[in-house]
């Protein structure tokens, strides 16, 4: 089993929700986070004064798959979220050692 992260713009979570829902996958979770990279933030105006905005808004995805999707869920998430702009976002592929469904207490393959 594999773990994607994939921080993307916010704008595009329903994007790539559809588009992993097409592709069979069953659930994935999102969380609203802040960060920065190559995009170093941008500057604002409030109330006539200027001020930094280091840190951009973004979101979070998590998605546990079978191996052998691996490959059609980082292709799904690239072609959802691409909108050609710096900030964008990344994908990272981790190795899970164990899952386990809390509820029926299923292990492995079987609790994704």
């Amino acid at each position: 089993m594999k773990l994607i992260q994939a921080i993307i713009k916010p704008f595009k979570l329903d994007d790539v929700r559809e588009a992993l829902t097409e592709i069979g996958v069953t659930g994935m979770t999102a969380t609203e986070v802040k960060g920065f990279g190559r995009q170093k933030g941008h500057t604002e105006l409030y109330r006539g004064a200027e001020y930094v905005v280091d840190f951009l808004p973004k979101v979070k995805l998590e998605i546990v798959v079978k191996e052998e999707q691996v490959d059609a869920v980082i292709e799904a998430v690239q072609k959802a979220a691409h909108t050609g702009k710096i900030g964008d976002g990344k994908i990272f592929v981790s190795a899970i050692e164990q899952a386990i469904r809390i509820r029926t207490g299923e292990n492995g393959r079987d609790a994704v």
